[in-house]
């Protein structure tokens, strides 16, 4: 592999952990779906990239559902339903940015310093691309947990599967069939989100993790 293919496949992956970080900062519903459309192009550009670099031209297919499906259907849908339901628009956090925000840092340093271990044997692009992979996913996972919106938490659950896509790209690929798997899985976690906010909204009036927490006090 040459010093560019190297240096581009590390800026795509990098740029992908950045933007998780700005959908952590986002305190508005609708500029955190057009970062989390953001870092679904990056992410297609990086799926895509591997595809030139390994050779895998299924890889493009991945790429083109990531675009498709995670950076214009998902984001446009989350738009309407948003606006449809008179959801409050700002985005609350169980914890202040601040906190959060080096909360994730640690996370990233555990991802690198805990995949540089276990995957020493690997060569050093995929080994720091899973690298990069965990930190999204852990990213992800850490927005989940952060956050009472139920959007957001939908958000912090996509982002997560971005880094597993991520992953499974830089780790020389995936077949064809597991790619067509994923966009039939998006489409029906798409139509189960879609109803279940609007169960949510309809039962609390509102999308708030709080109001399901304290249902389940009261009823025990």
């Amino acid at each position: 592999m040459t010093g560019l293919s190297f240096d581009v496949s590390h800026l795509l992956a990098g740029a992908l952990v950045l933007v998780s970080f700005m959908l952590l900062y986002q305190t508005r519903l609708y500029a955190l779906l057009n970062v989390f459309a953001l870092q679904a192009v990056v992410l297609s550009l990086s799926v895509a990239w591997q595809a030139y670099v390994q050779g895998a031209a299924h890889l493009y297919v991945t790429a083109a559902i990531a675009f498709a499906f995670k950076a214009i259907i998902i984001p446009v849908a989350l738009h309407r339903i948003i606006a449809r339901l008179g959801i409050h628009r700002d985005v609350e956090n169980v914890v202040g940015i601040g906190p959060t925000m080096l909360a994730g840092l640690a996370l990233v340093a555990l991802s690198v310093v805990v995949m540089l271990r276990v995957a020493s044997e690997a060569d050093a692009l995929a080994r720091e691309d899973l690298a990069f992979a965990l930190s999204v996913v852990l990213l992800g996972m850490l927005m989940m947990v952060v956050r009472r919106n139920a959007v957001s938490m939908v958000v912090g659950f996509m982002s997560l599967e971005n880094g597993l896509i991520l992953a499974a790209a830089g780790a020389k690929g995936m077949p064809l069939v597991v790619e067509i798997a994923v966009a039939f899985s998006v489409l029906v976690a798409l139509t189960v989100i879609g109803v279940f906010l609007f169960r949510i909204s309809e039962r609390f009036e509102t999308v708030d993790a709080r109001a399901l927490d304290q249902f389940q006090g009261d009823r025990l």
